[in-house]
């Protein structure tokens, strides 16, 4: 059909729209493929494939044989030789959601003509295709994906990545097929980029933007020593051309016979007879993506039965047996309105982005953050920039780059960091050996809104309605200088402040007197000390029961408790021992906060001296519900033997107790490193003897962390 036919039936406005996404794609295919830049994000990007297809689907006469939709790829770079794929090396489809994950299983049941099949998942990882060929045995060609049908010869680059054999191992009962073509992905672990980046800025370079590019643009390197440099790592998860190789009756088979060959096959496979599992084992892992030191950015879902997928065959890109369950986007792009600077409560002068509000990460982002100065600097971001942002689950937002360069505004100035604070006007300074730059004056308004602010956090004292604007409003009312003032305060005098109601006014000053009665810890975290985190708080409280008595503490004392040393000792110390800050403290005193009971810390010390010190210098988490106690009551009987009980597994760890629910990452990261399994059952025994039982530990329900 000539395109006036088209015309005709087809508004003018949406002819020239599917002609200038057919262009733009065609430029970010480019752009992505084959010079490893990438001017947009991966979301970007879909969403220009899917309204595309959603124009060629409504209108046919529109639809081509020559659209990107119908291509898979880019074409090939001159930089290196072109490789023929024997078996077309085809996309996937998407499915952004679980209506259409279900409407594919749908038409996947249909093709089998009622029949439901057995669903293997694995994940998406998040690098580059890779086709590896093995003649006898012996690693001879590795491959891009390319078009699909012409590839890059990057056999040199290849060799140098450490998980390649260069020799086929014999599988049990067969001998190593005549040829062997492994495909799957090559990526970056995010250690080994974040090692990378490390490197690439102390050399004075442009940090790289995430893993994936990292790895592509390592793999095109002319020189392979360069690519050797760069801790690549690769994941197999299909076969291509194969002679002589066995008949398999299922992937996961496949998948297990390429292990045996000597590839790496990713542990995090599994099969399900029904679509409602795939789906929910989808919503796992878009949840708990970033326990992995590798970037995954969906599941792959396939039919099983090698016999099945023959049947539902292949579109011109993709099969029909396959599919891509994508997770919500983490990276979009946007426009660079502003760049600002926020000062904390310890005086760090943050620069901040404002944004062009964007969906990504599951929320609307108009901030983020841009960290220091040094950072904005090295990332070059200006106002006016179109930028890449990322919000990884609860990760604060983040400005990963300027994107792209070549539509920078023109007259375009580096951005500045300013030289006075923007709040009180004293001059900013980035002290010696520090990344950040900070505000020294302690009369500073912007500091102190922070700190109290600060003190009224979930993570702190918990005193809901009090944010920044509340404590602004308060300060400029002269009602508050400081978190003591606030409980003075009455519901008289903020019902006749601006915009605030009676009910408003009592709430506060509820939550305000319920707050008294926080636990020590909450308290201690609260007072906005430097280092001094959830983490020390918690250990020092429970080390010593009462602020009088760690305030009693010297500076050694307070270090050798587990989870402080020296540094959050030290300022510690320093902070109590200004005359200043002990004023401060008995202001909270007089108010009647929670200092720690010291009947209780009495009674602690003697039951401490009574019992057998069985795990003295180990060290044991929990994970999970263990009967009979509560998750402190189960860490109190750790540490009342003389042992330790922090909340995540490490290399000292003596042994994981798992109950009911328990933490997967804890699982995971116990397995990566050998730490044995304790059943509740066993746990009395381990408290007792401070050995680990020699009970096997079979089973295990896994829940979300703890």
């Amino acid at each position: 059909m000539s395109s006036g036919e088209s015309s005709a039936r087809t508004p003018h406005h949406l002819v020239a729209r599917v002609e200038t996404l057919r262009t733009q794609l065609a430029y970010h295919n480019e752009r992505y493929h084959t010079l490893d830049d990438p001017e947009i994000s991966d979301a970007d990007y879909d969403d220009l494939v899917r309204e595309l297809r959603s124009l060629e689907a409504e209108y046919p006469e529109l639809a081509t044989d020559t659209s990107p939709t119908q291509q898979v790829g880019a074409a090939t770079s001159a930089t290196f030789d072109p490789v023929v794929h024997r078996v077309p090396m085809m996309s996937l489809d998407n499915a952004m959601n679980r209506d259409e994950l279900v409407a594919w299983a749908e038409r996947v049941v249909k093709g089998l003509d009622g029949q439901v099949p057995t669903f293997v998942c694995e994940l998406k990882f998040d690098g580059l295709a890779m086709s590896i060929r093995y003649e006898n045995g012996q690693f001879v060609q590795a491959a891009t994906r390319g078009d699909g049908m012409v590839g890059e010869d990057v056999t040199a680059n290849v060799a140098t990545i450490a998980d390649i054999p260069h020799r086929l191992s014999k599988p049990s009962g067969n001998d190593v097929p005549a040829v062997v073509e492994v495909r799957g992905e090559v990526y970056m672990g995010t250690s080994a980029f974040e090692r990378l980046n490390e490197r690439t800025v102390a050399a004075g370079d442009k940090p790289f933007a995430n893993p994936r590019n990292s790895a592509a643009g390592s793999l095109r390197q002319k020189d392979p020593n360069k690519t050797a440099e760069r801790e690549l790592s690769f994941w197999a998860y299909q076969l291509g051309d194969v002679d002589g190789g066995p008949v398999f009756s299922s992937h996961a088979d496949t998948l297990a016979w390429v292990g045996e060959l000597g590839f790496p096959a990713n542990e995090h496979v599994q099969r399900f007879p029904s679509i409602d599992e795939v789906a929910a084992h989808c919503l796992h892992w878009r949840d708990y993506r970033h326990m992995l030191d590798y970037e995954i950015d969906g599941i792959v879902i396939k039919v099983d039965d090698p016999v099945q997928q023959h049947l539902l065959g292949s579109t011109s890109r993709a099969p029909r047996w396959a599919i891509a369950y994508k997770f919500p986007p983490e990276e979009r792009t946007t426009a660079l309105l502003d760049i600002s600077v926020s000062v904390g409560r310890t005086g760090r002068a943050t620069p901040f982005a404002v944004l062009d509000p964007v969906f990504v990460g599951g929320s609307t982002v108009g901030m983020a953050t841009l960290h220091n100065r040094e950072q904005v600097a090295v990332k070059d971001v200006r106002p006016g920039d179109m930028v890449i942002v990322r919000k990884a689950g609860d990760v604060i937002p983040e400005v990963v780059g300027p994107a792209p360069l070549n539509k920078r505004p023109r007259g375009s100035v580096a951005w500045e960091f300013p030289v006075n604070c923007p709040s009180c006007g004293v001059a900013l300074i980035l002290p010696d050996g520090e990344a950040d730059t900070r505000c020294f004056n302690t009369a500073c308004p912007a500091k102190q809104v922070a700190k109290i602010a600060y003190f009224a956090t979930r993570g702190g004292m918990d005193i809901e309605g009090l944010g920044e604007q509340m404590v602004e409003k308060l300060i400029d009312a002269d009602l508050i200088a400081d978190a003591a003032d606030l409980y003075s305060l009455t519901v008289e005098q903020l019902v006749a402040l601006d915009r605030i109601g009676v009910t408003s006014a009592t709430n506060l000053v509820d939550s305000i007197r319920e707050s008294k009665a926080r636990p020590l810890q909450k308290f201690m975290r609260s007072l906005g000390i430097r280092h001094f985190g959830p983490a020390a708080s918690q250990a020092l409280a429970a080390e010593f029961r009462t602020l009088d008595a760690i305030m009693g503490q010297t500076t050694e004392e307070l270090a050798a408790v587990d989870g402080v040393g020296g540094v959050i000792a030290s300022t510690i110390s320093e902070w109590f021992a200004a005359p200043e800050n002990r004023a401060f403290v008995e202001r909270f005193r007089d108010a009647g906060l929670n200092f720690g009971d010291p009947k209780e810390a009495a009674r602690a010390a003697e039951a401490k001296a009574l019992t057998p010190q069985s795990l003295t210098g180990k060290t044991v988490v929990v994970t999970g519900a263990v009967p009979g106690y509560t998750r402190e009551q189960a860490a109190e009987a750790i540490t009342l033997r003389g042992g330790k009980s922090p909340g995540s597994v490490s290399k000292k760890t003596l042994a994981l107790v798992v109950g009911d629910h328990a933490g997967a990452s804890k699982l995971a990261k116990a397995e990566a490193l050998g730490v044995p399994l304790v059943a509740v059952t066993d746990f009395e025994e381990l408290l007792a003897t401070g050995e680990v039982p020699r009970v096997e530990l079979l089973e295990t329900d896994v829940d979300e962390p703890t």
